[in-house]
């Protein structure tokens, strides 16, 4: 699989849990969680000072694994604000320009 299907699929992951919830989703737990869209941005916050602390050691291994969680989390945030991941590609093409 490309790196970029990863993306993709993990995008339509996400989707799918969160158009039909299942009890036993890692996913569907945090995007019906009573805190709603808190519970995701805590998530993207609690991964990104363990990416920022894993940088900062030089501890590779732990910032890749740290650097694949922020990303998840990121995902999961941007469907809980409702957000498509288009959307913000298409941003960051416009910024190339």
């Amino acid at each position: 699989m490309k790196n970029l299907e990863v993306l993709e699929e993990l995008w339509a992951v996400i989707n799918e849990r969160a158009e039909h919830p299942s009890p036993d989703s890692y996913v569907s737990s945090i995007l019906t969680h009573r805190k709603g869209i808190d519970k995701p941005l805590e998530k993207v916050g609690e991964e990104a000072t363990e990416f920022i602390l894993a940088v900062k050691n030089g501890e590779n291994d732990r910032t890749i694994e740290e650097g694949a969680d922020l990303l998840f989390h990121f995902f999961l945030a941007l469907r809980a604000a409702e957000i498509d991941i288009e959307d913000v590609l298409g941003e960051l093409a416009a910024r190339r320009k």
